[in-house]
């Protein structure tokens, strides 16, 4: 009876102290670590203007405006709350389909060749909500947007430039770039570009 006693307060207490142990002091020093080292990704690469979050870096928002690049298609319709992908098979006439009805939607929303447009501009992402598309994804977008923000397309090429982000740690992955944050300094450069007219004009 002792030695039963004293293995279930053993195993009561061995639960307990791995309760505590993992349950709370793991989870609480791997948030502290986490905001130490990484104060931005802990919290969501959440990105604010003026006090207020207008989105986070690591999730895709819908840009119906032609003034705005386009991001790539998503399953979820950009629902965080229902993250996924198609999960069709290559095989799958449905998603043949859609990817060429996408593709024909996409070459006539920005005046080029069916072929022209970029893979990723078809399809969707696993998670439904890849922020990123290609460097090409991007320029082949520039024409259309700077039509309709009276913005010369030299200044988006050096805008999408200046956006790219390289490989992880130079070795992961392909050159991308963020749409969101290619839409909010698009937003800075056309207000910096009415800044500097307004300023010519009250010099003449």
């Amino acid at each position: 009876m002792n030695t039963t006693s004293s293995s279930l307060r053993a195993s009561l207490g061995l639960a307990l102290v791995s309760l505590l142990l993992f349950g709370l002091l793991y989870a609480l020093a791997a948030t502290g670590l986490g905001g130490l080292l990484f104060p931005r990704t802990a919290t969501g690469s959440l990105i604010e203007r003026d006090g207020n979050v207008i989105g986070s870096a690591l999730v895709a928002q819908p840009f119906a405006d032609a003034r705005y690049f386009q991001p790539r298609p998503s399953a979820a319709n950009y629902d965080l709350m229902a993250l996924a992908g198609s999960n069709q098979a290559r095989s799958n006439p449905d998603l043949r389909q859609r990817i060429e009805q996408t593709r024909a939607a996409v070459a006539a929303r920005e005046g080029i060749a069916p072929e022209a447009v970029p893979g990723e501009l078809l399809t969707q992402s696993g998670g439904g909500v890849d922020p990123h598309i290609s460097p090409e994804g991007a320029r082949i977008q520039i024409a259309r947007v700077a039509r309709a923000r009276g913005l010369s397309p030299a200044q988006l090429e050096a805008l999408v430039a200046n956006q790219v982000e390289g490989p992880q740690l130079g070795l992961f992955g392909q050159p991308r770039v963020n749409v969101l944050e290619l839409n909010l300094a698009l937003g800075a450069l056309k207000t910096a570009t009415a800044a500097t007219a307004a300023t010519a004009a009250t010099a003449q």
